[in-house]
């Protein structure tokens, strides 16, 4: 422990409450924009809580467990448990979330910066039931470890953690940008490859049904699946990765003979999305090479088997990820219910662009060319991204061993008039709390 820091837990430095929901049978509770009251997945979007989906009656407030401004909201139930957020004015907030008061002396954001480092959240994790959904119930919550310096040093370390991250903000800004740019870059090649501009010819295509090429297509398994390695493995939604099989987290299940006669996949078989929450997930496909066909896939896909004499596989999972296409696969697909779906018999009905079959090959070559460059400049963003989220991470680390600050920054915070060590702090916090 550093010099004038202390090991304390959570109830020495602040005060906790778990929330509630006000009783639904009582709709005066509610309201669209009285006071906010906060949930789990209103957290994380940022150091602040910008806003709630759901807001409270003055009526609803009185009847509800209440949090301060500046207090800090901690998920403790269910799959998103850690997630944390500071709300600058008061709200209410429901049982899936412990709310911390920090006592005099405490800065909230200081506080707010150690419970999202992994030292924190590994804490949270370790000690949270294992039950169907996670759960960390208060008495335990307030028994979680904390390291806490003088306040003067405690605002030192927010302001260079602060000075740090704005940094690497920026880097993660400029990064998304590329992102972008680099998806823009890969509609424009497609958007020019399937208007026959990059043929030598320059030709131009007949626009034909997606049914008219492939054979009729072919919905998955229903059976359940699970991660015991028994049976055989089922690709399931996550196996869908860009264009490509993902095989991570495969799921399997028990077949008759006749099953996998019908489930069997073929190298250049196509097997897409037919059925998610997330709109821009439906349609999305990934092509089945030789190292794919002893998989069979379940109910969420949907099995294209290109007539290859007619068309090329590659030609058509390019053609699936084009502008145009997105647009008429979510024009059918998109769905008010929160699930949307496309048919077999929709996909069938999808208008294409139909070349010669030499002008198929000709036009894949081209695009993957032209895309394979970038396919390296997205994995190489795709990994800083990750290894700025490492550096976050370890700046949190730094910061709460209390090796963020130099030795001259500390020596500064040393002369500050209001200096003291978080032992006396904690003391004074104590003989306040007895008063």
């Amino acid at each position: 422990m550093k010099e004038d820091w202390i090991e304390c837990t959570v109830e020495n430095v602040a005060q906790v409450l778990t929330g509630g929901t006000p009783s639904k049978k009582r709709p005066e509770f509610y309201s669209k924009d009285d006071y906010p009251f906060y949930k789990p997945t209103d957290l994380n979007a940022g150091i602040n809580v910008i806003k709630s989906n759901d807001y409270l009656s003055s009526l609803g407030f009185e009847n509800s467990r209440k949090a301060i401004k500046n207090s800090i909201l901690v998920t403790c139930i269910g799959a998103t448990i850690g997630k944390t957020g500071l709300i600058k004015n008061e709200g209410a907030f429901n049982q899936q979330i412990n709310a911390l008061f920090p006592k005099k002396g405490i800065s909230n954001i200081f506080l707010y910066y150690q419970i999202i480092g992994s030292e924190f959240q590994q804490q949270i994790k370790a000690n949270a039931s294992s039950t169907t959904l996670p759960i960390l119930n208060k008495s335990k919550f307030l028994k979680l470890k904390l390291n806490i310096p003088p306040l003067v040093e405690q605002k030192a370390i927010v302001k260079k953690i602060e000075e740090l991250f704005s940094s690497l903000d920026s880097g993660i800004a400029d990064l998304k940008k590329a992102q972008d740019q680099l998806k823009i870059y890969r509609q424009a090649v497609l958007k020019k490859a399937f208007e026959g501009e990059l043929t030598k010819e320059k030709a131009s295509p007949e626009l034909i049904k997606l049914g008219d090429v492939i054979d009729k297509p072919r919905y998955g398994t229903s059976k359940k699946c699970s991660l015991e390695v028994k049976g055989i493995p089922v690709l399931r939604i996550p196996n869908i990765g860009s264009g490509i099989i993902n095989t991570d987290e495969l799921k399997y299940a028990s077949f008759e003979e006749k099953e996998i006669s019908t489930l069997k996949l073929k190298e250049g078989d196509i097997l897409t999305i037919r059925s998610n929450g997330s709109v821009d997930l439906v349609g999305k496909c990934a092509l089945i090479t030789k190292k794919d066909i002893n998989y069979l896939y379940a109910g969420y896909l949907i099995r294209l088997r290109p007539n290859h004499e007619k068309i090329n596989s590659k030609y058509l999972l390019h053609c699936l990820s084009s502008h145009s296409l997105r647009v008429q696969i979510e024009s059918k697909a998109k769905s008010t219910s929160g699930v949307n779906n496309i048919n077999s018999g929709e996909l069938a009905s999808l208008e294409i662009p139909l070349f010669t079959i030499k002008e198929q090959h000709q036009i894949v070559s081209e695009i993957e060319s032209r895309l394979s460059v970038c396919d390296t400049v997205e994995k190489d963003i795709a990994d800083s991204l990750e290894k700025a989220q490492a550096l976050r991470q370890s700046i949190l680390k730094k910061a709460f061993e209390g090796k963020l600050l130099s030795e001259a920054e500390i020596a500064d915070c040393k002369q500050h008039p209001d200096y003291e060590p978080a032992s006396v702090l904690l003391e004074r916090i104590k003989e306040e709390k007895k008063k």
